[in-house]
């Protein structure tokens, strides 16, 4: 059956190729792609065209935003959707402005007095409800390995998590996860994290203490663990990987573990 959809992004794929070699560079500066099958890199590779047609990258002074550049933020954009079909994920927004480095950002907060508070906050990434993602760029530039951080991850998971509203660490499920189960795996690590963090403030965690801040950041601080360091999620709150990998329809670790496997060295020289 013809397809007025599958029709405009053939076409818009056929006027925008990429070279290979330009795909292969942008490949060897992102780890977190290695294992990918053939199929799902031709598969992602398209889905990085789509988006770049489909959203207006903004760099500001500071910012060199070449194709290579492009490309690179748009993979990691797009590891996330991998397998989660051809749905609009990535609506209620067509902008990420990039700033070169961590921005000052007005923040308001109501305590529980209704005492409102107000300051300027250093960020390296926001994602606002029907608005913008903000990214800056050094953040991206440091993103894409498996060492626990990446800021695009981070901030497109919070526009996963709006599509139900606001960012609440509960994104649309799929039919056949439970909700309720969603809920209390992640309230019940969320609160542990919370918990150790009570007794001992400045305590080790084994994932970035920013996901205590509360449920929506949870969810994308373990969401960039489970694409950036599935072995540390996995060991830390293992049945919150379950639900992510459930989620995300992808098996990060298991992807992780044959590289690993497959080439002893790979280990020592992708983790940070």
């Amino acid at each position: 059956m013809w397809s007025l959809d599958r029709w405009l992004k053939r076409r818009t794929l056929a006027h925008h190729p990429v070279p290979p070699e330009l795909w292969s560079r942008v490949r060897k500066r992102l780890p977190i792609l290695d294992g990918l099958s053939a199929e799902e890199d031709r598969y992602l590779l398209d889905s990085c065209v789509l988006f770049l047609q489909a959203k207006t990258l903004t760099a500001l002074e500071g910012v060199d935003l070449d194709d290579e550049s492009r490309l690179f933020l748009a993979a990691q954009a797009q590891l996330p959707l991998l397998a989660l079909g051809d749905l609009n994920w990535y609506q209620g927004f067509h902008e990420i402005v990039l700033y070169p480095h961590d921005f000052i950002s007005p923040q308001k907060h109501r305590d529980a007095s209704g005492i409102e508070h107000e300051w300027n906050g250093e960020h390296s990434g926001e994602a606002w409800t029907q608005g913008p993602v903000i990214l800056a760029w050094s953040g991206v530039l440091m993103s894409g390995g498996w060492g626990a951080y990446n800021l695009v991850i981070h901030e497109l998971a919070h526009k996963l998590d709006m599509l139900n509203g606001d960012a609440n660490g509960l994104p649309p499920l799929h039919r056949g996860m439970n909700v309720s189960e969603w809920a209390h795996t992640m309230q019940s690590a969320f609160d542990a994290l919370n918990h150790q963090l009570d007794i001992h403030p400045h305590a080790h965690t084994a994932i970035d203490p920013y996901a205590a801040e509360n449920p929506g950041e949870f969810f994308a601080v373990t969401s960039e663990y489970f694409f950036s360091a599935p072995d540390l999620l996995a060991n830390a709150y293992p049945a919150v990987y379950q639900q992510l990998k459930a989620f995300y329809r992808q098996d990060t670790l298991a992807r992780l573990t044959a590289l690993e496997q497959q080439n002893p060295a790979y280990k020592a020289h992708t983790k940070v």
